[in-house]
């Protein structure tokens, strides 16, 4: 049997870290657009209209787990159990609590 060459721990931590900039980035977009919704849904006080946060909040949570499953799924089938976890913790409690706002 020939051995299996696994990514060094070194590496794993490099590309987790660089991943969870990136992740970052995309959650604090996805809450500026959430909250640009909600702003939106005070100031037309009227209730005239259908509230737009839920449904925001609702493709957040689609996105972000998403990505949990692709992205961190993806690098778990890898090997790359590291960045494959954190992508999965990262993207998947931002997901959850995205899909708990969106009530």
């Amino acid at each position: 049997m020939g051995r299996v060459s696994q990514p060094s721990t070194g590496r794993q931590i490099g590309v987790g870290v660089a991943l969870v900039v990136i992740d970052l980035v995309v959650i604090v977009w996805t809450v500026y657009g959430y909250g640009m919704a909600g702003w939106a849904d005070s100031y037309e006080s009227d209730g005239a209209g259908p509230s737009s946060a839920p449904r925001v909040a609702s493709q957040a949570s689609w996105l972000l787990g998403g990505g949990a499953v692709v992205t961190g799924g993806g690098l778990l089938a890898l090997g790359w159990r590291i960045p494959g976890v954190l992508q999965g913790v990262v993207l998947g409690g931002a997901a959850l609590l995205f899909s708990a706002a969106g009530g």
